[in-house]
């Protein structure tokens, strides 16, 4: 049974991350300025509020994709088992 290095998972988690961060807070910015032009005669703060949304969610996803694939590895070992 072949195992995965530590930090390859981790770096893959890392990018995962990244790449939803980046949609999540574009997507929180496109929806803030739709709200803004439509409802609330363009003031800025429902931008910020959306990308404050969606920076939020991506952090949350993130830290439990991290945390389960930590709690999941060894801590004497540098393998990591994988269970699919």
């Amino acid at each position: 049974m072949a195992g995965t290095w530590v930090e390859n998972e981790i770096g893959r988690k890392w990018d995962r991350c990244f790449t939803d961060a980046v949609l999540k807070l574009g997507g929180g910015l496109f929806l803030g300025s739709v709200f803004s032009l439509l409802f609330f005669k363009r003031k800025r703060w429902p931008i910020i509020t959306g990308a404050g949304f969606g920076l939020g969610m991506a952090y949350s996803n993130c830290e439990k994709d991290i945390n389960a694939s930590l709690n999941q590895c060894k801590p004497q070992g540098r393998k990591c088992d994988e269970k699919k």
